[in-house]
C-alpha cells in the first residue's frame, strides 16, 4: 500500500438514520371514528369507554378533539363552540336533560378514560377552560348543563380540573357584565352543595383564588355586598350569604387594625387617631364590642419587643398602655365595653408567655388612667367566664383586688 493511500475497511456497511416522518394531521377523521364508537354503542357510555380502551385511535394527538366530542357531540368548528361539518352524536353532555341524574355518568365515564389514558387530564383542562371563556356562545339551557357536570367534577373529584381552571377563565369582563357568570356560578354552588358542606365549597373558592372576591362574579352595576346577599338568598344560598357577610366583616377588621397599628408606631397624634378610628368603625357598621378588641390588637401590634427580656416587655406594654389609655378610654364606654377589654387583655397574656406575669400591672394601669372602673375589675375577679389562665391571674390580681376592697371600706 502507497503511503500516500488511506486505508479503508472492506465491506464495512454505512448506515443512515431514518428521519422521523410525521402522520398527516387529520382531526376530522378522528372526530368521526370516535362519534361512530358513540353511535355504534347507542350511547352506552360503559361500552363506549371499553371501545375506546381497545381502539387504536392517536388520542395523545386528538386529545382536544376527543372531548370537544364528549361535551358537544362533534369536533368544534375554529372560533366557536358548535359543530363542524362531519359526524355528530346526540349523547354528548349538552344533549342531555339539566339534572345531576343524567349528567353525572358522563362524569364517571370521563373519569375511567383518565385512568387508562392519564395524559389526557390536560387535554380536559385545556378543553374546559376554552368552553367557560366562550359561555356566551351557548344557550342558556346548555350553560346550566355545564355548570351541573363542573359542580359534578369537583364532587367526584374527577382528574384533570384544577380550581383555577374553572374559576379563573369565568372573570372575562364581558361574561360578568352580561350577568352570566352570575348564573353559571350560582347553578354550580346549589350542584355542588347538595352532596358537599359549605367549608368543602370555600376550600374549592380558595384553591381557584376566589375565596376573598365573590363579589367579583357579580355585574359591576351591582357588585356590592346587599346585591350579593339579595341574589344568592333568593337562590336559597343563605349559607354562602352569611360566610360572605363574615369574610367582608373580617377584612373590615384587619384593614382597621392594620391602619391603626401603623398609626400607632408612627406616633401620630392621638386625637388625630381617635378621629380616624371613629369613622373607620362608622364606615364599617361594627360593633362596639369588636372595635374594643381590635384597638387593643392594633395597640400590641405596634409595641417593640426585646426578645426574651422580661421586663423590658413588660415596660414597653406599660408605655403603650399609659400612651393610648385615651383611644381605650374613648371606645370603653360602659361596662360591658370594660369587660371584654379585661377579656381580651387575659387571652393576650394567656396565649403569649412572656405576657403572663404581667396581666396585673396591665390591669392596674387601666385603672389608674380611668379606662377600667373598679365594678368591672371586682366583677372578673369574682365571677369571670373565661377559663383560659384564670386561676394565675386571680393569684396574681388578688393583692391588687385586696387593696380596692380595703380603699373601699375606708370611703
Amino acid at each position: 500500500m502507497s503511503s500516500k493511500e488511506k486505508p479503508t475497511l472492506g465491506g464495512t456497511r454505512i448506515k443512515t438514520r431514518k428521519r422521523n416522518i410525521a402522520a398527516p394531521l387529520d382531526p376530522a377523521a378522528f372526530s368521526d371514528a370516535v362519534v361512530l364508537i358513540y353511535l355504534d354503542n347507542a350511547g352506552d357510555l360503559e361500552l363506549v369507554a371499553k371501545t375506546i380502551e381497545s381502539s387504536d385511535l392517536n388520542f395523545s394527538r386528538y386529545g382536544d378533539i376527543f372531548f370537544e366530542v364528549v361535551f358537544i357531540g362533534g369536533r368544534t368548528q375554529t372560533g366557536s363552540v358548535k359543530s363542524d361539518e362531519g359526524e355528530r352524536h346526540p349523547y354528548s353532555i349538552i344533549d342531555c336533560e339539566p339534572n345531576r341524574e343524567a349528567i353525572l355518568p358522563s362524569v364517571v365515564y370521563i373519569q375511567k378514560i383518565l385512568r387508562r389514558k392519564p395524559f389526557l387530564i390536560k387535554n380536559l383542562e385545556n378543553v374546559t377552560r376554552r368552553f367557560l371563556q366562550s359561555l356566551e356562545l351557548f344557550e342558556e339551557s346548555e350553560r346550566k348543563k355545564l355548570a351541573i357536570f363542573t359542580a359534578l367534577a369537583f364532587s367526584q373529584k374527577l382528574s384533570g380540573l384544577p380550581a383555577e381552571t374553572v374559576f379563573q377563565p369565568l372573570l372575562k369582563d364581558n361574561l360578568v357584565a352580561k350577568g352570566i357568570v352570575l348564573t353559571f356560578v350560582t347553578d354550580f354552588f346549589n350542584e355542588y352543595l347538595v352532596e358537599n358542606s359549605l367549608d368543602d365549597l370555600i376550600a374549592i373558592l380558595r384553591r381557584g383564588k376566589m375565596e376573598d372576591k365573590l363579589l367579583d362574579f357579580l355585574p359591576p352595576t351591582k357588585r356590592t355586598t346587599e346585591c350579593f346577599s339579595e341574589h344568592f338568598t333568593k337562590a336559597g344560598l343563605t349559607a354562602l350569604v352569611e360566610y360572605n357577610e363574615k369574610k367582608i366583616f373580617e377584612v373590615k377588621l384587619k384593614e382597621i387594625k392594620e391602619v391603626l397599628t401603623s398609626q400607632v408606631t408612627e406616633e401620630i397624634n392621638i386625637d388625630e387617631v381617635i378621629e380616624t378610628v371613629k369613622q373607620q368603625v362608622k364606615d364599617a357598621k361594627l360593633p362596639e364590642i369588636e372595635v374594643v378588641r381590635v384597638i387593643w390588637d392594633g395597640i400590641m401590634d405596634a409595641v417593640q419587643w426585646s426578645g426574651k427580656n422580661q421586663q423590658q416587655n413588660s415596660n414597653s406594654v406599660l408605655r403603650q398602655v399609659k400612651t393610648w389609655a385615651p383611644l381605650l378610654n374613648t371606645f370603653c364606654s360602659n361596662g360591658k365595653m370594660e369587660m371584654e377589654l379585661m377579656y381580651k387583655v387575659q387571652m393576650q397574656c394567656y396565649e403569649d408567655a412572656k405576657l403572663m406575669k404581667v396581666f396585673p400591672e396591665v390591669v392596674r394601669s387601666l385603672y389608674e388612667l380611668d379606662v377600667l372602673a373598679e365594678d368591672t375589675i371586682f366583677h372578673w375577679y369574682r365571677k369571670g367566664s373565661n377559663p383560659k389562665g384564670r386561676q394565675t391571674f386571680v393569684k396574681g390580681l388578688e393583692p391588687f383586688v385586696n387593696w380596692l376592697e380595703e380603699a373601699e371600706e375606708e370611703e
